[in-house]
């Protein structure tokens, strides 16, 4: 795995979502405050709609997808509600400096 810059941290204010695309790839990091940044893959396991484009629940660690309200785990990627039934991925962070770092796989 390799770390990669995907933003600053003050790209994104505390309690909300933006989407930043790594090769041609979106991803949805959320500000979580205290508790720490979190980034998931930004389309939907359900309608493939953007996630950033919903709202964060900071005291759940929860996003909520705009098109049907399905809500996702910001930790495991998992659904909470329905009618999402499939996982979103999620991926490793670490602040280094004032960047958050994702973890990606190696390309082969």
């Amino acid at each position: 795995m390799t770390l990669i810059r995907i933003c600053g941290t003050d790209a994104v204010p505390v309690g909300e979502v933006r989407r930043f695309e790594l090769d041609h790839r979106p991803f949805a990091v959320a500000n979580l405050g205290d508790e720490g940044f979190r980034v998931v893959d930004a389309i939907c396991s359900h309608a493939h709609y953007f996630l950033d484009e919903g709202e964060v629940d900071v005291d759940d660690e929860t996003i909520e997808c705009p098109k049907h309200g399905s809500t996702f785990d910001l930790n495991t990627g998992a659904p909470r509600t329905l009618p999402a039934t499939q996982p979103v991925e999620v991926f490793a962070t670490k602040i280094e400096d004032d960047d958050v770092l994702i973890e990606v796989p190696e390309e082969s």
